[in-house]
């Protein structure tokens, strides 16, 4: 639905910059971090629909909260009362409404600053005969920018492609602007834009080129050359090039101070020859519908590209798919370029190392467009030029395969509007991108769907039909790769006796290594790894090696480092080179993962060229870094709990260096999944010790976020290892640990039996102040079993146990306790007695999660007092508290009984809002409270004066 014409008059909003939202002319405080990100991917999308799963992608990548979508959720409501302050409660408005799957903004370019501006270079192209009009258009449209896109929102998500698209979107344009005033326009206007722009990006030459030109046309010679020496200067000394041909010409012109003409063309004897080089395009091409839009989009809805040359570099790892992508495009898109197609192989990772030298590809090229073998110069440079020059005013398509990087492209690629050109290439051609402004698209796995349609296309239907079990194992263990999935589609093909589940169950016997993935005519998935592999440093191999021991599902450049022993000054460059192998992908910044298939071969170099002894070195330092690591962020993390004994690491283990609590969080946050696969590999590899210490630092992380089942497995695991050793002291806190997880989980029977057992173990080893903990543990479990004298009995045996061994953090923490367990009792007075001292010392202390459970208790013993006001306010300081530490089972407890108090002082609706939000949480969690809290929603809605329990 279209927003009314008074709607369009009282909002408007700007992506083009910061991200800003006006009613009339009253700017909107576009409300926290993530909402006012959320609204930025909204308006970067222009109107059109964003999918859900897009929106949680680019707010939080690859590591989304189990609540993402509830969180998109209230972010929208709050944007749609923000836009339309009278809009009733889970009313959906006309401004930001449900559309495929996801939501869409209704805009248009008099409410949108980027839809403004597309509008004006539409209308720039259509007025193309009359060069200053189309100019003054196009700079009007560039004006409309105060900065890059949805500029201001935290880094990680502007950094997501569809901001980075809308940079790339302004550049093109600001180039297209350059070059129609330079013709006859307001050239003037644009300087500044040009030298802006350009300082964002030194390596675009391009853009140097049309700022020297610019600055010579606005009579600023000076400035031009300086331009030009300090363009040269960074080529060379960064990149180890110099520059291309277009910004030396710009150079040469401004040198002369005269008018650009056309060179002269060179005298050769050329035929009258349509190159046609394009490889067979795949009969059965499956999949990459996305990418292939994505390329397709590239070019104008016109016949060819006219403003500029269009360079395309499509990356990836071996074997997946990016020659198969670019050969159908090109088929797909050669009757836009009549004057021919060529076509070359550059050998970039040939197994024999023999890369092809782009004199004698340019020799191909030129053969290939008809200029006799005896007009062709010898140097690299000439040949060239001549090359550029032939394609001067044609349309020509060229497709360079397999390169190995930006130095053997750079002279194989046109000169002149009129010509594409695509790369394909393992490693990240940065420099095409920075210097020629070339697209970049990197190639991932297939999909699910797109694996079962390109075996269904290699195979017979029916018979992918007939096995659908064995098809989903097979695109499985062949990783949803192209090249292992053509293999393997290869194997059936020449055995069509063999049914499907043969293959799979070949593949299945051969997991772990790659001798399965052995082609009838010599191709293998991991001679395609080792053409990669050979080209590396031998410290990168080495790494690249010792890697494949990490567990994954990711690493840190630290933990990298630790592997290698490496110090991070050393281990970066290896990591970049691997990157730029395409054996590794850094999938978020200092932070890499490698294929299954990688992993393996990786692997499989380990065991043939290092020994048993060097390897489990190298894991000692990986498991002693993290346990390093961990231990330190868990008391940053709980800084009032007691530590445990660790033994000084191991050389060349390098913990990381964390500051303060939030590094801590974030540390464990980021290394989460990562540290419960350390466990089960310490654990494994009979580094026991090392394996319970581990699942103890990690205990009241995990307990917090409410990761209940992750702690249990990992306490189960502690457990084990520390019987193995046998440890006492390890076996009692995976004992405390392993009830901790099965109270959480609702299973207070088995929580006894183990707290039980971690009392016992405890008084063996004589730790009173872990039998302390263990008490205090003891009462929470009995509460939950509404057992309160039992509670305050085990309660009051902390208390006295921490006074005696004088741990006031303790006493704190068993103040509180005791004085809530009289509350639940209902000495209300003597409760606050208790809560109040434990306050105070807790705020001493600096104990915030203390704090927040005492707040809790206080707020409850006031609601039970009639002092609902009180109440009201404690309960707030506590969620105040509970949101900052992240502890959300904490949140959802305070909210309920916060419900009950908005209840007794008649705010019928803010009891509401309470319930929704953490039976919201707890449906999260998976906590077992949650049908208790939906049981209260229901009373609450049967009768609007019904009463909340609140116990």
């Amino acid at each position: 639905m279209t927003p009314t014409e008074s709607m369009r008059e009282s909002v408007r909003f700007a992506v083009l910059g910061p991200v800003l939202g006006w009613r009339a002319d009253a700017e909107l405080d576009l409300g926290p971090p993530r909402q006012r990100a959320l609204l930025a991917v909204l308006l970067a999308r222009g109107g059109r629909p964003t999918g859900l799963a897009e929106i949680i992608d680019v707010l939080w990548g690859e590591d989304p909260p189990d609540s993402a979508v509830n969180v998109v959720q209230r972010h929208v409501g709050e944007l749609r009362r923000l836009f339309e302050p009278g809009l009733p409660r889970r009313a959906v408005g006309q401004w930001l409404v449900r559309s495929s799957g996801g939501y869409r903004l209704n805009v248009d370019p008099d409410t949108l600053d980027l839809l403004r501006f597309r509008h004006l270079v539409e209308e720039a192209r259509r007025t193309a005969q009359d060069v200053p009009q189309a100019a003054g258009l196009l700079i009007d449209a560039l004006e409309l920018w105060r900065g890059s896109a949805a500029e201001g929102i935290a880094a990680g998500v502007r950094a997501h492609p569809v901001f980075i698209a809308l940079d790339h979107e302004y550049l093109a344009v600001l180039k297209e602007a350059a070059d129609t005033a330079l013709r006859d326009g307001p050239v003037t206007r644009l300087v500044p834009m040009l030298q802006q722009a350009a300082e964002l990006n030194p390596f675009d030459e391009p853009l140097h080129t049309r700022l020297v030109l610019a600055l010579a046309a606005t009579g600023h010679r000076a400035e031009a050359l300086d331009t030009y020496r300090a363009a040269y200067s960074r080529l060379v000394e960064k990149l180890g090039i110099g520059p291309g041909p277009e910004l030396r010409s710009a150079h040469e012109q401004v040198l002369q101070q005269t008018a650009p003409e056309e060179s002269p063309p060179a005298r050769v004897t050329v035929g009258a020859i349509r190159p046609a080089q394009l490889p067979g395009d795949l009969p059965a091409f499956a999949g990459r519908r996305e990418e292939l839009a994505q390329v397709l989009d590239l070019l104008p809805d016109g016949e060819h590209p006219t403003a500029a040359v269009v360079i395309s570099a499509i990356g990836g790892m071996a074997g997946i798919g990016k020659t198969t992508l670019a050969v159908h495009w090109a088929h797909r898109i050669a009757h836009r370029f009549p004057d021919g197609q060529l076509y070359v192989n550059l050998r970039g990772f040939d197994a024999d190392g023999a890369v092809l030298d782009p004199a004698e590809a340019i020799r191909g090229f030129l053969d290939a467009l008809g200029v006799s073998p005896r007009d062709i110069p010898a140097r690299l440079d000439d040949q060239a030029a001549l090359y550029r020059s032939l394609l001067a005013d044609r349309r020509v398509l060229v497709l360079l395969d397999n390169a190995h990087d930006t130095k053997q492209v750079r002279p194989l690629l046109p000169g002149a509007p009129g010509c594409l050109a695509i790369v394909t290439s393992r490693n990240r051609l940065s420099g095409l991108v920075a210097a020629e402004g070339a697209r970049s698209l990197t190639l991932g796995l297939l999909s699910d769907a797109e694996a079962h349609e390109f075996l269904t296309l290699r195979l017979d239907a029916e018979r992918v039909a007939a096995e659908p079990l064995a098809v989903q194992e097979i695109t499985t263990l062949c990783a949803r790769l192209p090249l292992a999935l053509s293999i393997a589609a290869a194997r059936a093909v020449t055995q069509p006796d063999f049914s499907l589940a043969a293959i799979a169950a070949e593949l299945r016997a051969a997991h772990g290594s790659l001798d399965a993935f052995t082609g009838a005519d010599g191709i293998d998935v991991g001679a395609v790894f080792s053409w990669s592999y050979r080209a590396l440093t031998s410290p990168a191999a080495r790494l690249f090696r010792l890697l494949a021991l990490h567990p994954g599902p990711y690493f840190s450049a630290s933990a990298a480092a630790a592997l290698g022993a490496l110090p991070a000054h050393r281990v970066r460059p290896l990591l970049a080179e691997l990157t730029r192998a395409y054996l590794l992908t850094e999938y978020a910044p200092g932070r890499y993962t490698f294929h299954d298939l990688l992993r393996a071969y990786a692997a499989e170099r380990s065991r043939v060229q290092d020994t048993d002894s060097f390897r489990r070195v190298a894991l000692h330092r990986l498991i002693d870094h993290y346990l390093q690591t961990a231990c330190r962020a868990a008391l940053l993390f709980s800084p009032h709990r007691d530590a445990i004994f660790l033994q000084v690491p191991v050389p060349g283990a390098f913990p990381e260096i964390l500051a303060d609590r939030e590094q801590a969080s974030d540390w464990l946050t980021a290394e989460h999944a990562v540290l419960l696969a350390i466990i089960d590999l310490a654990a494994d590899a009979r580094f026991s010790n090392q394996a319970w210490q581990l699942a103890w630092a990690l205990e009241h992380f995990l307990d917090r976020r409410g990761h209940w089942h992750d702690l249990a497995a990992s306490q189960r695991t502690a457990l084990k290892a520390a019987r193995r050793l046998p440890d006492r002291t390890g076996m009692a806190h995976a004992h405390r640990g392993l009830a901790r997880a099965e109270a959480d989980l609702g299973r207070y029977e088995e929580a006894q039996l183990h707290l039980g057992r971690a009392l016992a173990l405890f008084g063996e080893v004589g730790d009173g102040t872990a039998q302390a903990h263990t008490h205090r543990q003891f009462s929470w479990v009995l509460e939950q079993q509404a057992k309160y004298d039992g509670a305050l009995t085990h309660a009051q045996q902390a208390l006295d146990l921490f006074r005696a061994g004088g741990r006031r953090a303790g006493q704190a923490a068993s103040l509180n306790a005791v004085g809530w367990y009289h509350a639940l009792l209902g000495r209300h007075e003597q409760a606050l007695i208790h809560c109040r001292e434990a306050l105070s010392l807790l705020a001493e202390l600096g104990d915030r999660y203390g704090q927040a459970d005492t707040w809790d208790s206080l707020g409850y013993a006031h609601h039970h007092l009639g002092r609902y006001e009180q109440a009201t306010v404690s309960y707030r300081r506590a969620l105040e508290l509970y949101r900052q530490l992240g502890v959300r089972y904490g949140e959802a407890d305070t909210l309920t009984r916060l419900s009950s108090t908005h209840l007794a002082a008649g705010r019928h609706e803010e009891a509401r809002t309470a319930l929704e939000t953490a039976l919201a949480s707890l449906d999260d969690l998976g906590h077992p409270d949650a049908e208790r809290v939906r049981t209260s929603l229901r009373t609450l809605g049967d009768s609007p004066n019904g009463a909340v329990s609140s116990s």
